[in-house]
């Protein structure tokens, strides 16, 4: 096995560039060789700062240049999620290691045939960057449910809130780019497959843009019968928060809340809001990324694998399907294939 993972990086936009940063400056056992986007003079930018990593408007004109040579041993793809299927289908021939950012494709039939390429190879390959399996406290959540402390668990209730949204964000979007990650993180926490999705609309927020109906509740349930639901609200103004309440036989769990001083002073109290993703789960990703790394230099995957990305894209379909009906929408998944192995997502 290599000795240290030199990365190309494909895309260097919002989540590319935190990543290029996280893998300069934070982690360990890697480093960033190569960047990649359509925008050249982003992709050189990205690098300026980087000695020997060089800049790239193709990922195929990055292959081609620096991994047979063994300038580029890995890939990281952090594009927008529809282009993944063929930033995927470009890197699995080159039977390196790969994490690519949610979701692994928008929908369950391009996701497929990720699985379905990977199969062929017979290894896994890819980890799908769901971050949140990393966050301390949904590793403190998930621990108490295996151990069975507190008995079984019977709901969990969810709110996903960010302040707006950028230009273009559509209805859909609530779903395939906001509640995939709740979808992933219910299937990691329950060890079990969701089985049926439902999306409520009600009153919308003055606040959403034309086209886009803001919140969304979204009702969930998994093989076992244990019921999650989702508070998506997408323009709440007030800053970004993610939290989950777990309902026990025997307590309740809340994670996610406020955190940092709660303040009084001059007559006020208080504290503040996480302005987006990047602090609010700023150490998850660092963890995820050096899981990554790990585990590529050992040869294998340290996290979320490619039927997992294929799992929580058929919950989106369903969760869009259900969006526009309102009806429950069944979830269909194909049969899990032996390289994925048995157990809890």
């Amino acid at each position: 096995m290599a000795d240290n993972l030199r990365v190309a990086v494909i895309g260097a936009g919002r989540m590319g560039a935190d990543h290029i940063q996280r893998l300069h400056t934070r982690i360990h056992g890697a480093e960033v060789a190569a960047v990649v986007d359509i925008d050249l003079e982003r992709a050189q930018a990205a690098v300026a700062h980087i000695p020997g990593a060089r800049a790239f408007a193709t990922a195929a004109e990055a292959y081609a240049t620096s991994v047979e040579n063994g300038d580029v041993n890995a890939v990281l793809i952090a594009t927008p999620g529809f282009l993944h299927e063929q930033a995927l289908l470009e890197a699995l021939p080159l039977d390196i290691p790969i994490l690519c950012e949610k979701p692994l494709t928008p929908d369950a039939d391009s996701a497929w045939k990720i699985v379905e390429a990977e199969v062929a190879m017979g290894r896994k390959r890819i980890q799908v960057g769901f971050m949140r399996r990393f966050d301390a406290e949904y590793a403190q959540l998930g621990g108490l449910i295996r151990s069975g402390e507190l008995g079984e668990l019977l709901m969990l209730h969810c709110r996903h809130r960010n302040p707006d949204t950028p230009a273009g964000f559509t209805n859909e979007m609530l779903i395939n780019d906001s509640v995939v990650h709740e979808f992933d993180v219910i299937r990691y926490l329950t060890g079990e497959e969701i089985t049926s999705v439902q999306v409520r609309l009600g009153k919308a927020s003055s606040k959403a843009p034309n086209g886009q109906h803001d919140p969304q509740h979204v009702l969930i349930e998994t093989s076992t019968g244990v019921l999650a639901d989702v508070e998506i609200f997408v323009n709440a103004q007030f800053g970004y928060e993610v939290a989950t309440q777990a309902a026990f036989e025997d307590g309740i769990v809340d994670i996610g809340g406020d955190g940092g001083p709660y303040l009084r002073r001059a007559g006020r109290w208080g504290g503040t809001v996480t302005p987006g993703f990047e602090a609010r789960f700023g150490a998850a990703y660092d963890a995820e990324i050096q899981s990554w790394v790990d585990a590529a230099l050992r040869g294998e995957i340290g996290g979320p694998s490619a039927w997992d990305g294929y799992a929580t894209a058929a919950c989106c379909e369903a969760g869009v399907e259900a969006q526009k009906s309102g009806e429950k929408v069944a979830v269909v998944l194909r049969e899990r294939p032996a390289l994925y192995g048995e157990g809890a997502p």
